[in-house]
């Protein structure tokens, strides 16, 4: 896999937002619907574009998953995007019965999750959105590490039926992949680096943050690691996982969202169930966050243990236990 340039940022929402745009010509029936967050999500300029095909419902995120599902009867293929709060944070039983239940052609994409969203606090800190979501059936959930995955995931998904959650980050994060030769499968994950000591797997920003923990680990440790962006969270990459542990005996998970029931519970189980390997996971310790201005949102990360210093420490452990 070829990388981008780590130094250069980008925001995924604008990138989710141009994308729609794009989508918009191609696909005559794509309607986007929104709830008095189409500024923060840039689904306005889909809107500004196509000013009949974006709904804007308000604060009513259930009524928004209710529009979104009854569009999809309709034949429409459905954006509907707000804050992770909100959604699922909101509306858990229409996300249920009203578009899953039925398998409707629906893309739920949300911003503000996990600890960086920084100031709104722990209310906002959406922390518990993969678990929920990938316990639903039919539900398909996704994590972007870069503006790039960002672009080529909201198309694929556009071209699958069925209920899809995409995640995406508040702030700008680095450029991970080199756009002319990115390539993305639901269901698959992506070989960032090869390494046969260990590896680390990992989803949306944390997937920066692994690369930095590799490089130290080959610096530092002469420890080889294998990294993979994981952001096909369910379905998730059963044969990369098995081949992962096989391989190199240990995984390290890490990702901004609690450690019950995300990435990490996911690979866990695969490896339970097809190599057991010892598994060690980076994430929020089943706790609520806690505000931050916008400059104070690393030392939150560093608070939680969210940093490529802490993957570090857990994969020199783990493969010190593992022995």
């Amino acid at each position: 896999m070829q990388l981008g340039n780590l130094k250069k940022t980008a925001d995924m929402r604008s990138a989710y937002g141009e994308t729609l745009v794009e989508l918009g010509k191609e696909i005559p029936d794509l309607v986007c619907v929104g709830a008095d967050t189409t500024d923060s999500l840039k689904t306005k300029k889909f809107g500004d574009k196509y000013p009949d095909r974006l709904l804007n419902l308000g604060i009513a995120e259930a009524n928004l998953v209710s529009v979104a599902a009854g569009l999809a009867i309709a034949g429409k293929l459905v954006f509907a995007s707000t804050y992770a709060a909100f959604l699922p944070g909101r509306c858990l039983d229409q996300i249920r019965n009203a578009i899953c239940y039925p398998n409707l052609n629906v893309k739920l994409v949300v911003s503000h999750a996990g600890l960086t969203v920084g100031a709104d606090g722990a209310s906002h800190q959406q922390n518990e959105d993969f678990s929920v979501m990938r316990a639903i059936p039919n539900m398909k959930v996704l994590a972007p590490g870069d503006a790039v995955a960002v672009k080529h995931l909201t198309k694929l998904v556009a071209r699958s039926q069925g209920p899809f959650y995409m995640r995406l980050a508040r702030p700008s994060s680095e450029v991970i992949y080199s756009d002319e030769n990115a390539e993305f499968a639901i269901g698959k994950g992506n070989l960032i680096s090869e390494g046969n000591d260990a590896t680390i797997m990992s989803c949306g920003l944390m997937v920066q943050r692994s690369i930095e923990a590799a490089r130290v680990l080959i610096d530092k440790e002469r420890i080889s690691c294998r990294v993979i962006d994981m952001f096909s969270i369910k379905p998730i990459d059963h044969d990369m996982i098995y081949n992962a542990a096989k391989q190199t005996g240990v995984i390290v998970t890490a990702e901004e969202h609690n450690v019950i029931g995300g990435l990490g519970s996911a690979v866990s189980e695969s490896c339970s169930e097809r190599y057991p390997v010892l598994v060690r996971r980076i994430g929020v310790k089943d706790t609520f966050g806690e505000s931050a201005r916008d400059d104070e949102i690393e030392e939150l990360l560093i608070r939680y243990g969210l940093t490529s210093g802490e993957i570090v420490k857990a994969v020199v452990e783990a493969r010190r236990a593992s022995k």
